[in-house]
């Protein structure tokens, strides 16, 4: 029996109605997408119908009823993409269907439509068309809004974890005449993975460190900051550098999963003993200068964080230290890249080192970015990058 214009427009109608009510219950793109599909099948008597979206770069079958074939399994042809308006199905892929239609909205295409309908009547696909844009502009914003609410969300995560980086940083370092200590960071993100810190001992006794954590922004902040909590009340606890090590390993290995890593390097230097005790946990090669000659300090252990126990560790200790000066930093430093596509490296580095005599360390931080950014060119910085230098004078 032939349906009457008045009944096609109450099936609309109703249609609509279902549509339109599903939209402003805020219900989930699933639920959505599952009302439309019964309604066309039960209100508008639409036999087959295949809509594809884009989801990540791929045009997918988001919905689709009443095929021979799973079209969930068919990726949208590249020649529907530049559809501008219906017309008759010609592809045997398709060959099922009787016509397709694009679905715009503000010029972007949002579906493309293919239908074979029950209905006999010239207006029904344009109220198809209304209706699936009424549905799909309704998907689009709700990907906005997540996409808005998780901006939001990552934008407070990271003024947390910028806070949390203040923190890690020593407030003041010492500039007197037995210690001067300067630093020196350049996050590549607004937040990185790179660690540095002076903590006083005791009157005798005080440790410097640097670290870099694998992995950057958010996540490698968050990590370094427990990596330095930890720290920090171990070095009150004992004074023996490989148990600290064995417990700063098994607290990184914990709190990473073993997924993250961390390169460390930390001394403690006496003066009454004049001694300087150091671990160096497969961090880049820290250089020791004193009397003129250039020592690097590389013993220790491997990355904390990936194996647990630690196949070895050894610390170190250096005898008769009075004047001297030590210099650490992250490979972010030594793996900057020029427009060749060539690093610093550590050899350029030292170099500037054996040739510089630093009275006054403040001079190292400018000499060293001044190289750098005449080494780098109009290239950015791939890397966070560290510098601390150290230089005692015990006399």
């Amino acid at each position: 029996m032939r349906k009457t214009s008045l009944d096609v427009k109450d099936l609309q109608l109703n249609a609509l109605l279902e549509v339109t009510q599903a939209v402003n219950n805020n219900l989930p793109e699933e639920d959505l997408l599952k009302i439309y599909r019964f309604t066309l099948l039960a209100d508008l008597k639409v036999e087959k119908l295949a809509l594809y979206g884009e989801e990540n770069g791929r045009w997918i079958c988001r919905a689709h009823f009443g095929t021979k074939t799973h079209f969930a399994d068919q990726e949208l042809p590249k020649k529907y993409l530049s559809l501008q308006k219906e017309r008759v199905v010609t592809d045997d892929v398709f060959s099922e269907f009787e016509s397709v239609f694009p679905v715009y909205h503000k010029d972007k295409l949002l579906a493309v439509v293919f239908l074979k309908s029950g209905l006999d009547d010239s207006k029904q696909n344009r109220f198809l068309n209304a209706l699936t844009n009424i549905i799909l502009v309704a998907i689009e914003n709700k990907k906005l809004a997540r996409k808005q609410v998780e901006q939001e969300a990552y934008k407070r995560e990271l003024e947390i974890a910028k806070k949390v980086q203040n923190f890690l940083f020593p407030k003041e370092l010492p500039k007197i005449e037995r210690l001067q200590i300067e630093a020196f960071y350049l996050p590549h993100h607004d937040v990185g993975g790179d660690y540095y810190d002076y903590i006083q001992l005791n009157e005798d006794k005080f440790l410097i460190c640097i670290a870099d954590v694998s992995g950057k922004g958010v996540p490698a902040a968050l990590l370094m900051s427990n990596f330095q909590a930890s720290l920090r009340a171990l070095v009150r606890q004992s004074g023996n550098l490989e148990e600290i090590v064995t417990e700063l390993n098994l607290t990184t290995y914990r709190s990473g999963n073993a997924e993250n890593f961390i390169t460390f390097f930390m001394a403690v230097y006496d003066f009454k003993e004049q001694s300087l005790e150091y671990i160096n946990c497969g961090h880049n090669e820290i250089i020791l200068k004193s009397n003129g000659k250039i020592q690097m300090l590389t013993e220790g252990t491997t990355v904390l964080g990936m194996l647990n126990p630690l196949p070895f560790i050894e610390s170190k200790k250096i005898e008769n230290l009075t004047d001297f000066f030590v210099f650490c930093y992250t490979d972010g430093l030594t793996e900057t890249f020029n427009e060749n596509d060539e690093p610093f490296e550590f050899e350029r580095l030292k170099s500037i080192i054996e040739k510089e005599n630093f009275s006054d360390i403040n001079r190292l931080q400018h000499v060293l970015l001044d190289a750098l950014q005449n080494f780098k060119g109009e290239g950015n910085f791939h890397d966070d990058i560290t510098m601390l230098s150290c230089r005692v004078r015990n006399k």
